[in-house]
């Protein structure tokens, strides 16, 4: 789960190139798009105005996930995409039974099927949020290289914390990754010690660049890695998803 209950942060960013960094690294991905705005999904090139079945659709009408997959225009890097009707999604789920389990038992029987399964969530801790805190195993906190990166991260980390002792005893912190990062501004330096500080080990090596190849990317319907792998965003995501593999134990071979 890639998520931050503020916004701005370098979320929805990081949920389209990980996953395609990890897709790139030749492991069979997930996207899974909870955030209502969609963004995820447009990410990659899709209409959510054109989603007839998608997330809402798992969550809310039993309609069997596979049928919500779409294949994205990376290999390896499928898609279940948000669609217009997940604007009424927090709202619906308020009356449903075990409605924080419902994302959970959706992914279920795709598991198996995939290395990865990342979850882009809106940047609040509403229904969807906990959904997604439900389903996953970790969950990647990204946090803007600015004066106000550590607002709202202590009460994000205690509702982990009491989603953990209460729902789903399998969640952690996989850990924080600093975003918007430019090394040149002694402030960003500061926000990442005191990162630092907080995380401990925790916290990625791998800081994301401010960069103007990242903020175009989506306007063109692509992830960094197809628009501009070279780029330094696109490196820096690359290096992301290695060291989120080399965690894992699992050898990386350098991609040029």
């Amino acid at each position: 789960m890639i998520a931050n209950q503020k916004g701005g942060v370098g979320k929805t960013t990081t949920a389209i190139n990980l996953a395609g960094a990890l897709a790139c690294f030749g492991q069979e991905t997930l996207l899974v798009d909870i955030d209502p705005q969609g963004n995820a999904t447009s990410g990659y090139g899709f209409d959510k105005s054109e989603i007839e079945i998608g997330t809402y659709q798992a969550l809310l009408d039993s309609v069997p996930v596979e049928k919500t997959i779409k294949a994205s225009p990376m290999e390896l890097l499928d898609i279940m995409p948000s669609g217009k009707d997940m604007i009424s999604a927090e709202l619906d789920l308020a009356d449903e039974f075990s409605r924080e389990n419902r994302l959970r038992d959706a992914l279920g029987p795709l598991r198996s099927l995939y290395r990865f399964i990342l979850i882009d969530c809106p940047p609040s801790l509403g229904l969807l949020t906990i959904n997604g805190l439900t389903a996953a195993d970790r969950v990647i906190i990204p946090l803007q290289g600015e004066y106000y990166a550590l607002e709202g991260l202590a009460s994000f980390v205690e509702t982990v914390e009491r989603v953990k002792s209460t729902v789903n005893s399998s969640l952690e912190i996989e850990g924080g990754v600093l975003t918007m990062f430019d090394p040149r501004i002694s402030l960003a330096q500061q926000v990442r010690e005191q990162l630092s500080n907080f995380f401990g080990d925790k916290l990625f090596k791998t800081s994301i660049p401010r960069s103007i190849r990242l903020a175009e990317a989506p306007s063109h319907g692509k992830s960094i890695l197809q628009y501009d792998p070279r780029s330094k965003g696109g490196q820096a995501y690359l290096a992301l998803a290695g060291e989120l593999l080399g965690r894992r134990g699992w050898e990386v071979v350098k991609i040029d």
